[in-house]
């Protein structure tokens, strides 16, 4: 039921900073939970962060204090990234979660070389 593309992934030395973008074909306001995941060659893909429409928000350990996920307006979603990592280095997922399903962006590549 909603569209997403993200956007902002590129090549960045560690220690460098990002921001991905996520635009949402409807309001996110709408949706109770949008998130980043990410996956990383020969892995899972795995949680960053969420918020909720409410605003709460919710972290994985290996970001904390690092990434910032943050609501921009009625349709973009925001991770901040900071202090990049070379373990940073992963395809970085916008999902909408409108139970019981789950939308998925196609992805932007985050690479963070050492």
């Amino acid at each position: 039921q909603v569209q997403l593309v993200e956007s902002g992934g590129a090549l960045v030395q560690a220690g460098g900073s990002l921001r991905l973008s996520c635009v949402a074909s409807r309001s996110i306001f709408y949706i109770n939970v949008m998130g980043w995941y990410r996956q990383a060659p020969a892995k899972q893909r795995e949680l960053v962060a969420t918020i909720t429409r409410g605003g709460t928000t919710v972290y994985s350990d290996s970001v904390k204090g690092r990434f910032t996920i943050s609501r921009h307006n009625a349709n973009t979603v925001y991770l901040q990234m900071n202090s990049l990592k070379p373990e940073d280095t992963a395809v970085y997922y916008c999902n909408a979660n409108i139970q019981p399903s789950n939308y998925w962006g196609q992805g932007t590549q985050v690479t963070v070389s050492s």
